[in-house]
């Protein structure tokens, strides 16, 4: 990968108090090592763990790199697990290999290190970055966020966006209220995974386009599955481009976005294969995301999420975070509840309950 810029200059170890100690020591020994390694093996473009840039500023692991720990911090917060009761496009499908929210994340993560090790950049940041980009997303998948947007506008006149809501879950709501303080790079990639501007690392802007070629190829597969596509239906020029099967075009993708990232020192898609993929996608809105087979389930979706936020906003939640507004109440009540949960919630308050 031809390099643009020096790298960071490392500093581990700066909130080590005492080095004194036994653990403190132990801390700025790992922190030296980690530091050490990365100037050996990573792209001078890659964002070095050290030193570590929280919010609220910590002592460095003995044992896990800032990021390592951000990674962790995220797959033991409560958000992560009620991903895998999350839709992704197809709302309680009848089948047990659907993609849901979770997996979508792990594949998601799967490619995306693939990459960054590929380009010698920080894998753990990488990592970090692609198990907490979803963690703000409603239930009921794309048609849960638009239900959701547009009955927050219409009551409280505020916006439902899943990459912000995504950070004021690991800012704000995790922990009681607490967050997890996670690093700015990790945060700004989880903001930026989608939206007008590109994340301020390599790491995070690999996360934002392999977003894209996960769930497309993913939910290719999952729309092939329902019936709802058949293989002639795929359009041939695409196809021909990035292959005839999900594992070929994920391969023609990976192996082009790699190829071109080198070329160019950013992260980038050649000409043929992006226009390709892009296409592709829209064909997938056009066909999937706003097709029949999900539009027969938007208006039950819309009419639930809809009387759920007329009720709580009625009956406010209690606040995870003091000093929440109406808005951010019911927001952070209804954008995490599971798919079975907002449908619990809403048989409640619409069906006679027999004693």
């Amino acid at each position: 990968m031809p390099y643009r810029g020096a790298s960071q200059a490392a500093a581990p170890g700066a909130r080590i108090r005492d080095v004194t100690a036994p653990a403190a020591r132990l801390a700025l020994s790992f922190a030296h090592r980690m530091a050490a390694l990365e100037e050996a093996c990573l792209s001078p473009l890659a964002r070095r763990s050290y030193p570590a840039h929280r919010d609220v500023p910590e002592d460095d692991s003995p044992v896990r790199t800032p990021f390592q720990r951000d990674r962790d911090r995220i797959v033991h917060s409560k958000a992560f697990r009620r991903l895998k009761h999350k839709t992704q496009v197809f709302i309680d499908p009848a089948g047990d290999h659907y993609r849901t929210r979770l997996t979508h994340t792990l594949e998601t993560c799967g490619i995306a290190r693939t990459v960054a090790r590929a380009l010698s950049l920080n894998e753990d940041l990488t990592e970090a970055i692609g198990l907490g980009h979803d963690l703000g997303h409603a239930p009921f998948g794309h048609i849960g966020e638009q239900a959701l947007d547009a009955s927050l506008r219409e009551r409280f006149g505020a916006r439902f966006l899943h990459n912000r809501h995504s950070l004021r879950v690991v800012e704000r709501l995790e922990r009681d209220g607490r967050g997890l303080n996670l690093t700015q790079p990790v945060r700004d990639g989880i903001l930026r995974h989608t939206g007008p501007e590109p994340p301020a690392t390599l790491e995070g802007r690999i996360v934002r386009l392999v977003d894209r070629i996960a769930y497309i190829n993913h939910d290719i597969d999952d729309a092939l599955r329902a019936g709802v596509l058949s293989a002639s239906d795929l359009p041939a020029v695409e196809i021909g481009v990035l292959g005839s099967s999900g594992a070929e075009r994920i391969d023609t993708l990976v192996r082009d976005l790699v190829e071109r990232s080198e070329q160019v020192g950013d992260i980038a898609q050649s000409e043929q294969v992006g226009s390709a993929m892009d296409r592709l996608r829209t064909f997938m809105f056009e066909h999937v995301y706003l097709g029949p087979a999900v539009r027969e389930e938007q208006a039950r979706v819309v009419r639930m999420l809809g009387a759920l936020l007329d009720h709580y906003a009625q009956h406010l939640p209690t606040a995870v975070v003091a000093g929440a507004t109406d808005a951010e109440r019911v927001t952070d009540y209804l954008a995490g509840m599971t798919d079975r949960y907002a449908v619990r919630a809403f048989s409640e308050l619409s069906l006679p309950q027999v004693p």
